[in-house]
């Protein structure tokens, strides 16, 4: 079992940055694909970015890419996500999640919501404008 924990949400201004943290128990964390999904009201819960067991391999959705970054402390069991360049559209609950399969392809990184086993209860991220 795995439990998950995000912190590091708040209100910050477009064009601002921010950090979340997602804190996760068990000895299993460095064999776990991390991820960071998103939920804004009214709307499905999203993909934005995915990093495999080593940290050797990420990917971003596009509507993030070039600004957000995805990155682990397996020492800490902890997993990032550094948010720059901020829009009012990155308004929303951030959520962390694990994938404890281990896939044939060392460089595969799920991003549909099914693949994931495990979930934290998110953090807020407001961004004003």
């Amino acid at each position: 079992q795995v439990q998950l924990e995000e912190s590091g949400g708040g209100l910050v201004q477009a064009g601002g940055s921010l950090r979340l943290s997602c804190a996760a128990s068990g000895r299993t964390f460095a064999s776990h694909i991390m991820a960071w999904f998103r939920q804004a009201p009214g709307n499905e819960r999203e993909f934005v970015a995915a990093i495999s067991g080593n940290g050797g391999t990420s990917r971003s959705s596009d509507s993030v890419k070039g600004r957000f970054t995805i990155s682990r402390d397996n020492a800490r069991n902890t997993v990032f996500l550094q948010m720059n360049s901020l829009k009012p559209e990155d308004t929303a609950v951030y959520y962390c999640a694990a994938d404890e399969t281990i896939y044939s392809n060392i460089h595969f990184l799920p991003h549909g919501l099914w693949e994931y086993d495990y979930w934290g209860r998110g953090t807020q991220v407001t961004v004003s404008s």
